[in-house]
């Protein structure tokens, strides 16, 4: 089927965009530590009978150490703290804003894949990162009123600092995510590797939620409220929102956009994936009564344009 590979990055886009919304409204209701709690450990239990089912072993058996400490650490770094700061910008800006900083993930990447692969900053790199600043700083500044019309953030900092901390977490966990996929790779044996290939990223996905799960549930522990998760039951409308999130996030929507590059160039794929904080405009408008001004819109498709020169040039 012609563009196959260009449906499915948009059908991406959009279960991103439902997820994040999902988990704006779980985050609100059962605290940003409980949804990670239950989020984090119904993903494990998918990416266990996802591995079980298609490859007959659930466990990532041929991973050594080494490559089991590159995926926990990226787990803590993306899962843990980036995620930690993403669904507390979803509860201080939206997420609205929230997706818009995530904008600022490809450029993290490229800043750690330089400071800790060695990889080259190219020309490129740094008019993507300018491009999508840019689109970020027009939507969330704003020009004062009066005789001194100072430029000021429209934003609460607490949650431009969230967001800002959630692309950083992104951006740092894919390179250490890297970094353990080539060290898995590495200890697979050779005639098992053709069979395992398209998989690994799944069972890498699994260790992450091992660490993601740790980190949250020992925070829980530590502050003593068990009894929150388990009074987090009693709230259909929040569990719904919180098992939507799930599947159409960690489940569905990392299924998805790996099979998207399947079937179109990397690069096109990711720029149509990268989407969402365009598309989120208007369902946040219905849904949480988030105004949408012109402003806003251009920065979203400047900052969502930047994202795009990272893969383009």
């Amino acid at each position: 089927m012609q563009y196959l590979g260009e449906i499915i990055s948009l059908g991406v886009a959009f279960s991103w965009t439902i997820a994040a919304m999902s988990c704006e409204v779980a985050s609100k209701r059962l605290g940003v530590i409980v949804t990670n709690v239950w989020r984090m450990a119904l993903a494990l239990v998918l990416s266990l009978l996802l591995m079980w089912w298609f490859t007959g072993q659930a466990w990532p058996v041929y991973a050594h150490f080494d490559t089991w400490i590159w995926l926990l650490l990226s787990g803590v770094v993306g899962y843990f703290f980036g995620d930690w700061c993403l669904f507390n910008s979803y509860i201080s800006i939206g997420s609205r804003y929230g997706q818009l900083f995530m904008t600022l993930a490809p450029m993290f990447t490229a800043i750690s894949a330089w400071a800790m692969l060695g990889q080259v900053m190219s020309i490129g790199n740094l008019v993507a990162m300018t491009v999508t600043m840019a689109g970020i700083a027009i939507s969330v500044l704003s020009k004062g009123e009066g005789k001194h019309k100072m430029v000021s953030l429209q934003l609460p900092v607490k949650g431009v600092l969230y967001g800002i901390g959630a692309g950083l977490g992104q951006g740092l966990g894919l390179v250490l995510s890297k970094i353990g996929l080539d060290h898995y790779i590495a200890d697979v044996p050779a005639d098992v590797l053709p069979s395992m290939e398209n998989f690994m990223p799944f069972s890498a996905n699994l260790v992450r939620c091992i660490a993601g799960l740790a980190c949250y549930t020992t925070w829980l522990a530590f502050r003593r409220e068990g009894n929150v998760l388990v009074q987090s039951v009693h709230d259909k409308k929040g569990m719904w929102a919180l098992v939507l999130a799930v599947f159409s996030g960690p489940f569905l929507g990392v299924s998805f956009s790996l099979m998207a590059v399947q079937y179109t160039a990397a690069g096109i794929a990711s720029t149509l994936m990268a989407t969402s904080p365009i598309i989120i405009l208007l369902p946040s408008y219905y849904l949480f009564h988030q105004k949408i001004t012109l402003k806003g819109v251009v920065g979203a498709v400047i900052s969502v344009i930047g994202v795009s020169l990272f893969f383009l040039i």
